[in-house]
């Protein structure tokens, strides 16, 4: 299913590029937030039609959504009545059908063509914030359609490996953290729907998306919201120095270090962490650039309580001696797509130059597979290529240009979306 979805998604990200003029992200918008990143971050026009009162108000008093509400909380309902100990009984009263999905696809953007304030968050929110730029060259209402139908893959998705136990994109390290057929897990996923029918709910998706963030929280799976809101927490300094940055003095924008997860459970940096952050701080002594960002989240070993980022920040810090304002935290990413792909939103987000080239610092072999294997390998699992490359420096030194592409969610990776 991913790879279906994907490669549809990789074609009209190819159609999109004559029309992106048109529907290009704002680097000035700022993201609606909520007081749950993980929500925001992985349903991110849910999000938006639950804070727009004259948006929720027209989707709340539309018949057929209304009716498909009722519907979805009879079927929940019934399932507590009636699943037991069935775990898929419970997944399928939430989870959405695929002509419900087609079905609310089809009245969103009927809705939007006849609503003045639905239409408005498509222009003033959904475009510029980039989160579903793959189908920028879609008319508002299609985009609407289609960011509708995304976020509930989304939230199927979270629910098929998250409450049925589904195999995961990187089952090592992000597979549920339950035994499926231990005799008490039932009794939480009884205790979940009751909670997520019993909030109180209006639109017909939140019953649906309440669940399946209660599923990560209990699984230990907020890894999205790590650090957020990282503006005014981590990357407070750095982005005030952001601000005050000259760039056309410096050959590139900032270094990056993808991160290298330990596998010891006590292990709070791995050695291929230690040595690439002091690779980078040469580059930085060197004047190449003035900032490094370090990217890489709580990945390894499975359920580590150690974040990459944190810790090479830490490393970068207090042995290596660089001020915390140069150095910018990327704590999500989990594997070497996201690292550079991340890296590209933090940068269009901040204001750091997306036309001046940057420069990834790591290890001979992961340099490589940047620059030989990764295009391909985020084309087939992303949709689109992140970056772009640049010139080799040396074996451990390479040059890439973000892409504002990378803006884009990712339906099935819900601890990195």
């Amino acid at each position: 299913m991913r790879s279906i979805f994907l490669l549809i998604c990789g074609c009209l990200c190819t159609i999109s590029i004559c029309a992106q003029a048109q529907q290009q992200p704002n680097p000035q918008y700022q993201l609606k937030t909520t007081f749950n990143p993980v929500q925001y971050k992985n349903f991110y026009l849910l999000t938006l039609l639950q804070q727009d009162q004259r948006v929720k108000q027209a989707i709340k008093n539309d018949p057929e959504l209304s009716t498909l509400f009722k519907n979805k909380t009879l079927k929940i309902a019934d399932a507590l009545k009636s699943c037991a100990t069935g775990i898929a009984c419970f997944a399928a009263a939430f989870k959405f059908t695929e002509d419900e999905i087609a079905a609310v696809s089809v009245r969103l953007g009927q809705i939007s063509k006849q609503d003045a304030a639905l239409n408005a968050l498509v222009n003033n929110d959904i475009i510029p914030s980039g989160c579903y730029a793959l189908y920028g060259h879609f008319k508002p209402e299609e985009m609407l359609a289609k960011a509708w139908a995304q976020d509930a893959k989304a939230i199927n998705h979270t629910i098929a490996v998250y409450v049925e136990g589904a195999k995961a994109n990187y089952p090592k390290i992000d597979s549920i953290g339950f035994n499926v057929k231990d005799k008490s897990y039932p009794e939480l996923v009884n205790t979940n729907a009751l909670l997520s029918l019993n909030t109180v709910n209006s639109l017909f998706f939140e019953p649906a998306m309440q669940f399946a963030l209660i599923a990560l929280e209990i699984n230990e799976r907020k890894d999205a919201g790590d650090y957020e809101p990282m503006m005014t927490t981590v990357n407070k300094a750095s982005l005030s120095a952001i601000k005050k940055t000259n760039f056309s003095k410096y050959k590139y924008s900032l270094i990056l270090v993808p991160g290298e997860g330990p596998e010891e459970q006590d292990t709070e940096l791995s050695a291929g962490g230690m040595l690439r952050c002091r690779l980078a701080a040469a580059q930085y002594k060197n004047g190449m650039a003035p900032f490094i960002m370090v990217s890489g989240g709580r990945v390894h070993p499975y359920k580590t309580k150690y974040s990459e980022a944190y810790e090479m920040k830490r490393f970068l810090m207090n042995t290596l001696q660089i001020p915390e304002s140069v150095i910018i935290m990327e704590p999500h990413a989990r594997h070497t797509t996201t690292n550079l792909r991340n890296a590209a939103r933090i940068m269009f987000r901040y204001g750091i130059p997306m036309d001046q080239a940057a420069l990834t610092v790591t290890v001979n072999s992961q340099s490589r597979y940047i620059s030989e294997v990764m295009p391909q390998r985020c084309i087939k699992e992303l949709g689109y290529e992140p970056y772009r490359i640049g010139k080799r420096l040396s074996d451990t030194a390479l040059e890439f240009f973000p892409n504002v592409m990378s803006l884009q969610i990712d339906f099935d990776e819900p601890m990195d979306p």
